[in-house]
């Protein structure tokens, strides 16, 4: 990976740059959702002890445009995601086929990355293909013990965090009617925060099915039809709490699943991703006074259905080797994953992905010691050789002035 590499804050042309990264996200969860639905049981090893895996993404913009119209690449088609990087998960960038011109946050605060390609154009026929590679280093960590008896009021929420995660922002349709009047009717009188988290996931358990598809749904879609798959079911959570004062929002990250290779098809063809020993998922975060966000997993984590607090004490995230990917707490990810749908239907254009996901030979706590990536060593030996060249030229100044010194006092 090569180029200078400058960070700005967001701004509004980032924008629509970052849909692209959450609209990757939606289609790894609605192709491989069902598969880890029905596989849970057998498919994987909880998170034990620190654990590197290597991630490989490789995607290809082809353009079949029938009218033989121009692909103009813009920074959609050009932003990766960088993951998070927080205690118990730590990720680098490996390689890249082309160089990095510049990291950003966007709206959601998370980091993103804008390749450069060599054109700025895919003409009729033709393709371009670029490729990103990750370490993902995942330490075990564990959930505190919850209990009702324990659990804080609605009271207990902080105001400033009601404020920027109970706002009518995202995909949530918190002024619907039928949502504010469901998410009371559920409620009650009760105010006992882990309590309604209780409640509304024995709601949407009880009433809402397991169904993958192409695309994400409304929370109010979702009703509608009585089903969705991980990420529709925890934005219908996320509507409930936010609708009643208690702050929430959609987690995604990718799931180590060894022995996997799954093809999905998707978008009439304009879009085909092959999972290689990975699998991608969502989750809600809720935050529950006293213990602070705590995710709720309605669809991956065993036994729910018997005991609605398994969405959380055995949520994929906190047992199983998860790497979190992004949060989404505003963006409406739903509105441009159909916009973008529509652009490459009627453009003729289409993406091949890849994601290969594979854990390093050696478990990470066995080695002798950890190689950091090329680009850090880089990094490093440049300062340690930056702080020897300026050591030495003080040495130097040091001797030069001292021999001066030693002249002037000698013609005194």
């Amino acid at each position: 990976m090569s180029g200078k590499t400058k960070i700005h804050s967001v701004n509004k042309d980032v924008f629509f740059s970052w849909f692209k990264v959450i609209l990757i996200s939606v289609l790894l969860l609605s192709g491989s959702s069902y598969y880890l639905f029905s596989q849970l049981s057998s498919t994987l090893e909880s998170l034990t002890e620190t654990r590197s895996f290597i991630l490989t993404i490789t995607i290809t913009y082809e353009n079949r445009s029938p009218q033989r119209k121009i692909w103009n690449l813009t920074e959609t088609e050009r932003a990766i995601s960088l993951f998070m990087n927080n205690s118990w998960q730590t990720v680098y960038v490996l390689n890249a086929s082309y160089p990095i011109s510049e990291i950003r946050k966007d709206d959601d605060g998370n980091p993103i990355a804008y390749l450069s390609f060599p054109e700025s154009i895919i003409p009729s026929e033709e393709n371009l293909t670029y490729q990103i590679s990750y370490r993902i280093i995942l330490k075990p960590h564990s959930l505190p013990v919850i209990n009702e008896n324990n659990s804080g009021s609605l009271n207990d929420i902080p105001r400033n965090l009601k404020s920027l995660y109970c706002r009518d922002d995202g995909p949530w349709q918190m002024t619907r009617k039928e949502i504010r009047d469901l998410a009371f009717r559920i409620r009650g009188n009760e105010t006992n925060v882990l309590t309604l988290l209780k409640r509304y996931i024995q709601w949407i358990k009880g009433k809402i099915s397991y169904r993958a598809q192409d695309l994400p749904q409304y929370p109010l879609e979702t009703l509608n039809v009585e089903s969705g798959d991980c990420d529709d079911q925890a934005n219908l959570l996320i509507a409930f709490c936010r609708t009643v004062g208690i702050p929430a929002y959609l987690q995604i990250g990718c799931i180590y699943l060894p022995g996997r290779d799954y093809k999905t098809v998707h978008w009439d063809k304009h879009w085909i991703l092959r999972l290689t020993r990975i699998g991608w998922h969502g989750w809600a975060m809720v935050y529950v006074p006293p213990w602070g966000w705590l995710p709720v997993d309605l669809t991956y984590a065993p036994g729910v259905s018997s005991n609605p607090m398994n969405a959380i004490r055995k949520a994929a995230v906190a047992i199983y080797p998860v790497a979190q990917y992004a949060n989404i707490t505003e963006t409406d990810y739903i509105a441009y994953s159909r916009s973008y749908r529509k652009f490459l239907l009627s453009n003729g254009f289409r993406i091949y992905e890849s994601n290969v996901m594979s854990e390093e030979t050696e478990r990470y706590s066995q080695r002798e010691g950890f190689r950091l990536p090329r680009l850090y060593i880089f990094v490093c030996s440049s300062v340690f050789v930056s702080s020897i060249v300026r050591t030495s030229l003080a040495i130097k100044r040091l001797f030069c002035t001292a021999k001066w010194s030693k002249l002037a006092n000698a013609y005194k």
